[in-house]
Parts: C-alpha cells; structure tokens; sequence
C-alpha cells in the first residue's frame, strides 16, 4: 500500500509527493530521544543515517584520528610517498599538472604548500579546457618531462595512458579518484581508491583526500627518520573545500575532514581563502553551503572561462597582495560565467524539452555553448527533471560535453561503456558525474546507446523526486539553540543532506528580491514569526505562488539556518517546497 503523503501533500507546488519519517523511524527516535535528552527531530535524522543510541557521542564529535584510514590501505602508496621525498631530498624538479576545477586547484595547493615549508618549489600546470581538454595531453607531457625528474598528476591520469607514456626520462606519480577501467597506464605509481583492483571502501574520497593521505605518508616516513614534517591540520581548509565543492559524499572520513577543515577555515590563515570569502562578501563562519556556493563557483571560474591556474595559485600563494588581485579577478569571471550559464541553459533547456524531459537521459547539444558552463548547466537539468542530464557545447565539428546522474544510476561507468564500444572518442569520471568528448555526426546514436544503459539502471521510471521531511515543527520550536543542535550533527551536504522539516498552515507575506529570489515572512499566529528565503523561486512556481498568497494559508518545506547580516544572527528558513494547505 503506497504510504500516505506528509500533511495530505501529493503534489506540492514543485510536483512532488511529501514523505515523512517511517513509524519505525519516529519509534527508533523517540527511543533514542529518551537516551540522548536530544530533540526528537534531531533524532529523526541520525537514525535516518544509521546512527545507534550509543554511537551518538562519536557521531557528534568525530574524531578524525579514529576515522582516518592508513594510507597504506591503498596500492602504489607507499612507492608514491617514497619517491615523491626522494625528490624532495634531492632537490629535483617537480612537476604538478592538475585539473582546472576545485578539487584539482585544491590538490595541487596542497603538495605545493607542503613542498613550500620543506623548502622546496615546484611547477604548477593545468590544461586549458578549450584548447587542452581535461588530463594529460601529450605535448603537454613531453614538454614537462623534459624540464622536470618527477610529475605528479592529481585528480586526473588514471585513463591517460598515452600521455604518461609521452613523459620520457621523467617519473609519473597519479593520485586521482575517478573511476579506472583494468588497465592502468604506465606511472610508476596510480594512487585511486576508485581502481578495479581496490576495495571500495575508500571510494568516496575527492582526489584532495588522496593527496592528503599521501602527505600523511610522507610526514610518517620523514617522522621514523627524525625530521618533523609541516603541520597537516592546518591544511584541512583545501582538503574540505574540494571534498564539498567536488560533491563528494559526507560520510565516514570525509564527514571528519570537512568538519576540522570547517574549523581551521574559520580562523582565515590562509591568505587565498581569506581574499576570496572577502570577495563573496562572507560575513559568518564558513559552513558546507559557503564552500559549495560562494567559495567553489569562484575557484572554479578560472578554469571554466579564465585562465586555468586561478584557482590553484589561488589557494597555493602566501602572498597577500597577490591574492586579493586573484580574487577579485575570479569574482569577476563568476559574474561573467553567471551570464553566459543562463543563455546556455534558457536554450539547453528549450531543446531538451522538445525532444521530451520523460526519458532514461535528458540531454542537448549547441555549437558555440562554452565547454566551461556545460556542467552547471546538466545539473540544472538533472535537477528539473530529477534525471540523469548531458548537455554538449559544440566547436569545429567536436562536442565536450559533460553530464550529472541522479543517485542509484551509475553515469561515469556508463559512459566508459560507450567510450569502449567507439560512439565516444573520449570518457570517464565518477558514479555522479562525468565528461565525454564525441564527434558532432556521432552525438545522437552516442546518447542513444547512453539512454539505453542508463534505463537498464532505472533511470527515468520516477517523476519528480518525493520531497522527504525529518518532521513537523511549530515556527516557536525553530530557535538559535535547537538550530545549533542540529548543527552539531554535520555537517551536511551530498549523502548527508540536512534535516528538512515542514511547517503546516501558515500565513504568508511575500516579496521578490532581484530577478528571481523571494523572501517571506511566516507563522502560525501563535509565537513570532520567521523569516525565509527561496533562491530562483521565480524560476519555478513557488515564486508566483506566494509572492499574491493574499489570506490563503500554505504548507513550508525547507532547512534551518542562522542568518548573520550586520551583525545580527535570527533564524531563517531556506525555503525549497510549498503547498496549498
């Protein structure tokens, strides 16, 4: 029998179904309320993570020295860490070449700020992502190994192997996490938790935590040799910005990671960090959503329109001066990527919607759509239609393309296997996202043969995602204490989304902010009232909905925050769904 919705909604205004906590659930919390004295809808949402009574504690406080794995846990480790002092030791020259989004920029900020307080430089390359594409390229990789004893590639490399057989008379080290096929190619050491031979259980890891883990080797082996290595905490910052800005999954580790990170953020040490949440206009302390929307889209800038080694100087450089002018250099690409985003997604948008939204792959392809926007744009699209989305910029006859999956539908191994089969000339990436590169004849059979695999994994049997709640909440329960209760359990992000709770009958006020935003003021006519926001609410229907409500009374669906402007802290709720109550 099909469970009853939340609050009578089978359609909200977004077309969702409202689902609430599962009896058993409400049982389990209740119990672990009675043990814990912590509020039933907190305990909603750890039981909903797996969470027993007596694990709460640790749950809470993660402790990263319990959760962080050996790094030895994962193949060519130890040969990579070794080397890569060896080089050290022997003042070579190092080589880092990295991917031009976050988690590369922040990758390679990593081994560079290392190598820095060793007393030690290396050189820093990124491909263009029009001219290069994404990974090694062999021109690239001959030219640097020429100059260079050792190159090190990081979130990128584990399908290159041409290029790493390019880089004559140099030694390759990869330390990368996208999805690897059987064969590795030629380094002398392919760090990846995302190997075949692997076990998997390190899978969620971003390449930043790889390379992490292999400065934790190395500042071990320097250890057993007497020698004090630089102060890792210190550089858990870059290691949760790209965990966060790479969408990877907060759980295990990785939940450890961005929560010390977090912390060590917020004492705004780093001078490249502090320019750029200046810019981004942050006045709180950082959490996951300043990471994933203010701080990463910003980095990211550089490498999707501007100059590719931004973001990586960026995060590397102690200079104070020198990052303040990055900074307002990549605020100002963000700006110009905003612009061309929307055009790209307003025609994306038009033609995936007269081929049909209803299918296993919502997909479309333009010439002149910028390579660097195309992500954004297939996530937009994935979010519309709760489908996996491709979306293809077109030049000279080649299209780059780059898609987003939906949880449960494997979209980087499908596309491998339309690489492999020849529709793709190239391919790859994660469960969740992934690039290809295809030729512009072959793009209709290439996501043909795509669909079909991706409808074997069940992609395109749902309608639009159901809305899951952690509880119904009277706007008098919703206080600056209960909100840093709940705090207390993430932080949250991707495999860990925060406690969404709705709010039932209540009467509305509505005004819109800029182009798209709303604002609204709510309550029950009992306590006092809260103050809400709904980003691109006129890009759907909530805006419309409530923006002329008059006296009609609505359901509210959304997360908690703390909202700091001037000064001033008060809860605010980040509205994402409403109905007609």
């Amino acid at each position: 029998m099909t469970e009853r919705a939340f609050l009578g909604v089978d359609s909200s205004a977004t077309g969702r179904r409202w689902i609430g906590p599962e009896p058993e659930t409400n049982r389990l919390a209740e119990a672990m309320t009675q043990v814990t004295r912590l509020p039933q809808a907190l305990c909603v949402t750890l039981v909903r993570r797996g969470v027993s009574p007596e694990d709460v504690p640790s749950y809470m406080a993660p402790a990263l020295r319990d959760l962080l794995p050996d790094p030895l846990t994962l193949k060519d480790m130890g040969v990579a860490a070794t080397r890569f002092l060896a080089a050290l030791k022997a003042r070579q020259r190092i080589a880092v070449f990295a991917d031009y989004d976050v988690d590369g920029g922040s990758s390679a900020a990593l081994l560079l700020v290392w190598l820095r307080a060793m007393g030690h430089s290396a050189t820093l390359y990124i491909p263009d992502r029009i001219d290069e594409g994404y990974g090694p390229n062999v021109p690239a990789m001959e030219m640097l190994a020429k100059a260079h004893d050792l190159i090190i590639c990081v979130d990128c490399g584990t399908l290159s192997h041409e290029p790493i057989a390019a880089a004559k008379g140099a030694d390759v080290i990869v330390l990368d996490h996208h999805l690897g096929t059987e064969e590795l190619p030629p380094a002398l050491a392919v760090v990846n938790p995302n190997r075949q031979d692997e076990t998997g259980d390190l899978a969620h890891l971003c390449a930043a935590s790889v390379v992490f883990l292999m400065l934790v080797e190395a500042n071990r082996q320097l250890r057993g040799e007497g020698v004090k290595g630089p102060d890792l905490m210190a550089m858990l910052d870059l290691v949760a910005l790209a965990t966060v800005a790479d969408v990877a999954p907060l759980i295990g580790v990785n939940r450890a990671l961005v929560r010390q990170g977090l912390k060590v953020m917020a004492r705004r040490e780093r001078v490249g960090l502090r320019a750029l949440a200046d810019v981004a206009r942050m006045d709180q302390a950082p959490n996951t959503y300043a990471l994933g929307f203010l701080l990463g889209p910003r980095v990211n800038a550089g490498g999707r329109i501007g100059a590719a080694d931004l973001g990586a100087r960026l995060l590397a450089t102690d200079n104070p001066a020198e990052a303040a002018a990055i900074a307002e250099r990549l605020d100002m690409l963000n700006t110009e990527r905003r612009d061309i985003e929307a055009a790209v997604r307003a025609a994306a948008l038009a033609q995936a919607e007269e081929r049909g939204l209803d299918g296993p792959l919502v997909w479309a392809a333009g010439t002149g759509w910028h390579p660097g926007v195309v992500g954004i744009v297939a996530a937009r699209l994935k979010e519309a239609t709760n489908r996996p989305a491709v979306v293809i910029g077109i030049e000279d006859g080649i299209g780059k393309g780059s898609g987003r999956s939906i949880a449960g539908v494997d979209l980087g191994a499908a596309i491998q296997r339309v690489t492999s089969e020849g529709l793709l000339l190239r391919g790859g990436g994660h469960k969740m996202a992934a690039g290809l590169t295809v030729e512009e004849g072959a793009i209709p059979a290439a996501m043909e043969r795509l669909a079909e695999l991706l409808a074997k994994q069940g992609a395109g049997l749902a309608g639009p995602a159901d809305l899951r709640l952690d509880g119904l909440l009277m706007p008098s329960a919703a206080t600056p204490a209960f909100i840093e209760q709940i705090e207390a359990a993430g932080p949250f992000g991707a495999g860990a989304p925060a406690p969404r709770f709705a709010f039932a009958e209540q009467s509305v006020t509505a005004r819109r902010v800029g182009e798209s935003h709303l604002r609204i003021s709510f309550g029950d006519g009992i306590g006092a009232r809260i103050d809400g926001i709904a980003f691109g609410a006129f890009d759907g229907p909530i805006g419309p909905m409530l923006e002329n409500s008059g006296a009609a009374r609505f359901h509210l669906a959304g997360r908690l925050e703390i909202n700091t402007f001037g000064g001033r802290s008060k809860v605010q709720l980040r509205l994402e769904d409403a109905a007609r109550a």
